[in-house]
């Protein structure tokens, strides 16, 4: 014979505030990871020591600007000049957006509630995209604050400053789709900043050395296509389609800005969608 004992739970009855809510809470939550904060004060060190970092050039260039009345630093090469501290930055915080969960198993919790794998992989790349626009948009804006102050001789370059910050915003949707994909297939956070950084330093060292090898044997026009390895140069290249800046690159010239574009467009879904499958597989453990 069984027995029903009430042990004094009870049901929640307060406000139901729905999925976009959840989602819009996860990312802040996943944001404030990154950059450790409500963590320890060495979570801290790494994201704030770079941020530092990335912001000195930036400094510099006003200074030199009051000083010698000169721009130093290109607004749209900015991103190019600084890879190298946008990559590190990627590969050290982009595990700690998506090794916890997995190495702790607790997906599934998230997903009992009204938030769908679509959902949860939006609010983190959405989260690791605004960490690496505020990386290189912040020291932009300064430099573009200082250029105002100083009043430097003819018209400021806000053309330029604006369609910078525009593609500080596509290189960060890139990099953290591609970084959390890349991240994603390991729960332990050391694994997932070696993928990172070596995915990165095998793209920088290769596409010179393709293109170079492409370029010498007469093929000059799938040598253009070799840069686009390299995420940083993907994104200069439809810059200067859209805007016709300067390349960026040691040599030679992009392919066409509409088939740049097209890249990236694929690209960016083709990583998105890999973290997807990633986290779908997860969940069903």
């Amino acid at each position: 014979m069984s027995e029903i004992y009430d042990i004094g739970y009870r049901h929640y009855d307060g406000p139901r505030l729905g999925r976009a809510y959840a989602t819009r809470a996860l990312t802040v939550h996943s944001l404030r990871g990154i950059f450790g904060l409500g963590r320890t004060a060495r979570s801290k060190i790494m994201p704030f020591s770079l941020f530092v970092i990335m912001l000195l050039p930036a400094v510099v260039a006003v200074a030199t600007m009051a000083l010698a009345q000169q721009r130093i630093l290109p607004y749209s090469g900015f991103a190019v000049i600084m890879q190298a501290v946008v990559a590190v930055f990627l590969a050290a915080q982009a595990p700690t957006v998506v090794a916890p969960d997995l190495r702790y198993r607790v997906l599934p919790l998230y997903l009992s509630r009204p938030v769908s794998i679509a959902e949860y992989v939006g609010a983190k790349v959405t989260a690791m995209t605004a960490a690496l626009f505020l990386l290189v948009a912040v020291p932009l804006t300064l430099i573009y604050a200082g250029e105002l102050v100083v009043d430097m001789p003819g018209p400021p370059a806000t053309g330029e400053y604006l369609g910078s910050v525009l593609m500080a915003l596509l290189l960060a949707v890139l990099m953290s789709s591609f970084g959390l994909a890349l991240a994603s297939f390991t729960p332990r956070r050391g694994l997932g900043v070696a993928s990172v950084i070596a995915v990165y330093l095998l793209s920088s060292a290769s596409v010179p050395l393709i293109y170079g090898s492409l370029y010498a044997s007469g093929n000059e026009a799938a040598a253009s296509w070799a840069w686009l390895a390299n995420p940083f140069w993907l994104v200069d290249s439809v810059q200067s389609w859209l805007f016709g800046t300067p390349p960026h690159i040691p040599e030679g010239d992009y392919p066409s800005g509409p088939a740049s574009a097209a890249a990236l467009v694929v690209l960016v879904a083709l990583a998105v969608g890999a973290l997807a499958l990633r986290y779908r597989k997860a969940a069903a453990r």
